[in-house]
């Protein structure tokens, strides 16, 4: 297929409201709908009001089609991510916690810094590279502190894990080379460490998904995380899902959650998001019908 230049202009909010009442969005209150996309953006809306199009194609929408409904669904999938990024944020302090305990107890404070530690050694000091970024550019107190009065290049781990991204945590796992201790890391949350390196860059796609706040109701996941094959916690019973849908990412939150917080209110809170929008179809999330009665969901 030829690539052509793109050479749509940009359209007025005036003329945005009147493209999208054209191709059969109906639009009851004007007034807000103008400051909607004033306030959010009519591209940031679209991808909710995709369902509603009859002819994809073209862009024209189905005879019932209301942009209430489109903006329902936004609102729906941004408490969603609220939901799931306070969860994410249990999960990432313990995995932090249990790392730097686990690799500090065996090969000291500084355990990050040591290239023998780890199977790709250029992968290894693009990581390092990375952390030195990260700390060059902190301001915390207790970075100031150790600066000034130690001549280290870096704080002990439990310091330098603080500053550095989820991202750069679970690529110093990923390269870890296999041992008892990357073994005992995942095996404190239930599953193997080839499940739990996958897990990891999962939780770092879906966080960022959140952060950004993008799109996360109807996403397809592009990184796909492993199933457990032996786990040691309640997992699904129901193996019928998709490993691209949200649906899958959030019962690996409610796994982990087993032992980050037993007596986590996860489960409650999405049957509560779901009944404030009984029109939105949750199986395209890729929810069964009976998930609530899902072994993993039930404890």
């Amino acid at each position: 297929m030829n690539k052509v230049p793109y050479d749509k202009p940009p359209l007025t909010y005036e003329k945005q409201l009147e493209q999208l009442q054209k191709r059969g969005l109906q639009i009851k209150n004007l007034p807000r709908a103008l400051h909607l996309l004033e306030n959010i953006s009519y591209y940031r809306l679209s991808g909710y009001w995709y369902p509603l199009l009859a002819n994809k194609r073209e862009h024209i929408f189905k005879p019932e089609a209301c942009f209430d409904t489109a903006f329902k669904l936004y609102c729906f999938d941004k408490e969603l991510r609220r939901l799931v990024i306070t969860e994410l944020e249990k999960i990432e302090v313990a995995i932090r916690a249990k790392m730097t305990y686990i690799l500090a107890s065996h090969y000291g404070c500084f355990w990050f810094n040591d290239a023998t530690l780890f199977s790709n050694r250029e992968k290894h000091q693009a990581t390092i590279d990375k952390i030195k970024e990260e700390h060059r550019r902190s301001d915390e107190e207790f970075i100031k502190a150790f600066r000034n009065k130690y001549s280290n290049p870096f704080p002990p781990s439990w310091m330098t894990l603080e500053i550095t991204s989820f991202g750069t945590l679970s690529t110093l796992y990923k390269y870890l080379k296999p041992s008892k201790h990357k073994r005992e890391i995942a095996n404190y949350f239930g599953v193997s460490s080839q499940v739990f390196e996958s897990w990891l860059h999962s939780i770092v796609y879906l966080r960022n998904v959140c952060a950004h706040h993008t799109r996360l109701w109807n996403r397809i996941i592009r990184i796909q995380p492993k199933i457990p094959e032996t786990p040691q916690k309640i997992w699904l019973s129901n193996n019928a899902f998709q490993k691209d849908r949200t649906y899958f990412v959030l019962s690996i939150i409610k796994y982990l959650l087993q032992t980050v917080n037993p007596k986590s209110s996860f489960k409650s809170k999405l049957q509560i998001l779901f009944a404030s929008y009984p029109n939105v179809d949750i199986r395209s999330l890729d929810f069964p019908n009976n998930w609530e009665t899902e072994s993993l969901w039930c404890i």
